[in-house]
């Protein structure tokens, strides 16, 4: 017992010495985490801040998606035009309800065009000549690119670790790098120097692999702006010999130590993406960091083979183990944020899109090439006022009824809307028809239906409906499973 109460003592007097020990510390290490310095390197978990003019973009992009649904849907149909009465059901399969359909066509009169059959008297649906041009330019711009596809495509393929790429996942992502549908045949078969088809033997699926490897093409597009932008500037060789071109958003916050952590990630040195790194030691910290810029670059040259210089991130994962992606691809984009871009508009939040920052000014691409101006030709077409369908379609009508000199005048006006109205309204007198007829004109220039019930959906019906369509705005309401 007396050993106990010895043992026992001797622990007491330990813990108060500890206790008064730590009265000795100094007030350097007790300062608040606050006062305590910073680290300077990029934090992991960041806040996405929106950039308005990408996500305008893509609000933009989500119209369009649905309007190509229906040209293929059109397209397919025999003399590429559908009744009403059956367009309901078949737009079921792109996730509308009833009635939606007919509503969302009439909205993008200058792409879709609605119209009574002379001989079945039933309403119609086609696409107008704008729409058929606009889809016939996009085929000629895609044939006519095909040598830069090939390129892209050879350049896609050096990417990869192994040089191979599966076939399933490069035709999901056919149309951003500018392939044809049938590129599996037109591109990769046709070009055996360059591409090699095979089966793999475990999983029976199809592969795509380089055949040569050219040196030629192992340069990325960031080099290139690296070298254009030292010889215009000039500057230190050590600041701009890994440096990425970097463009915060809007409302962005920069403090001091994160400038600081930026400048040294920019000096950092990395392994290019085309560069073999099979034989690199990748354990230690300072591997880790530069495979971490190595991914950065190579998710930037993947942007760069892109014809409109954006991609979704759904997409960029499926090429993440072939190039040694990270495996949370979103958080590790909004570590550089000044570089990439993710907006979640375009499809209710289910597709987040990366573009990259420097390729775009103002929501549009700085270089752009013919198939991006084919395919934001059918943008402009949705954005197009529909006010403007009812003039044309009348001007058309005064040519074929031998009123040249009102086109003529049209055209002299530089394409003035105004004055063509007022060149309808006079010629009308802005009254209205006769009693038999089925509609009058405003004074506005638009339609209203009487309430006989007998008139049928002519252009100025169509006007109306897409702009209470507009003001409504039933389009949010709308959605399509992709």
């Amino acid at each position: 017992m007396h050993i106990f109460l010895s043992i026992s003592t001797k622990l007491l007097q330990t813990k108060s010495t500890s206790f008064k020990s730590l009265t000795w510390i100094p007030s350097v290490f007790l300062l608040s985490p606050k006062q305590m310095s910073q680290s300077t390197s990029i934090p992991r978990n960041q806040q996405r801040i929106r950039d308005h003019g990408y996500d305008d973009y893509m609000e933009v992009e989500k119209k369009i998606r649905k309007v190509m649904k229906f040209q293929e849907l059109l397209l397919t149909q025999l003399n590429s035009m559908i009744a009403i009465s059956r367009l309901d059901m078949l737009a079921r399969r792109f996730g509308f309800k009833q009635y939606e359909a007919g509503k969302f066509i009439l909205k993008f009169p200058h792409v879709f065009e609605v119209f009574e059959h002379p001989v079945q008297r039933i309403l119609y649906c086609r696409l107008t000549r704008k729409s058929l041009l606009q889809i016939e330019q996009e085929k000629l711009a895609l044939l006519a690119q095909v040598p830069q596809a090939v390129t892209r495509l050879r350049k896609l393929l050096l990417l990869s670790n192994t040089g191979r790429l599966r076939l399933e996942h490069v035709r999901i992502a056919r149309k951003d790098f500018g392939l044809p549908d049938d590129f599996e045949f037109s591109v990769v078969l046709k070009y055996p120097k360059y591409f090699r088809l095979f089966d793999a033997k475990e999983t029976r699926n199809k592969y795509i692999e380089v055949v040569e490897r050219d040196p030629r093409l192992t340069v990325c597009a960031v080099e290139n702006v690296r070298e254009r932008e030292y010889r215009e500037k000039g500057g230190e060789e050590e600041n701009v010999r890994f440096s990425f071109r970097v463009n915060f958003p809007p409302g962005f916050k920069i403090g001091k130590y994160y400038k600081i952590a930026v400048w040294k990630w920019q000096r950092l040195p990395y392994w290019l993406p085309y560069e073999d790194i099979s034989g690199y030691d990748l354990r230690s910290l300072e591997a880790q960091k530069r495979m971490e810029k190595r991914a950065v670059a190579t998710i930037h040259e993947l942007l760069s083979l892109t014809v409109e210089k954006k991609i979704t991130l759904e997409r960029i994962a499926h090429f993440r183990l072939a190039m040694d992606l990270p495996k949370k691809l979103k958080d590790f984009l909004l570590q550089h944020q000044g570089i990439f871009y993710i907006s979640t508009r375009g499809n209710q939040g289910k597709l987040h899109t990366v573009f990259l920052r420097e390729a775009y000014r103002k929501g549009e691409l700085i270089e752009p090439n013919e198939l991006y101006l084919a395919r934001r030709r059918l943008a402009e077409l949705v954005l197009l006022s529909p006010r403007k369908v009812i003039v044309d379609r009348r001007l058309i009508n005064y040519g074929k009824q031998g009123g040249e000199d009102e086109i003529a005048d049209y055209v002299e006006n530089g394409g003035d809307h105004s004055a063509a109205r007022e060149t309808v309204r006079e010629d009308l007198g802005e009254e209205s028809l006769d009693s038999d007829g089925d509609c009058s004109i405003d004074s506005d220039g638009d339609c209203s239906i009487d309430t006989d019930g007998d008139c049928s959906i002519d252009t100025e019906y169509t006007h109306k409906e897409a702009n209470n369509d507009d003001v409504t705005d039933d389009a949010e309401d709308t959605r399509v499973t992709e």
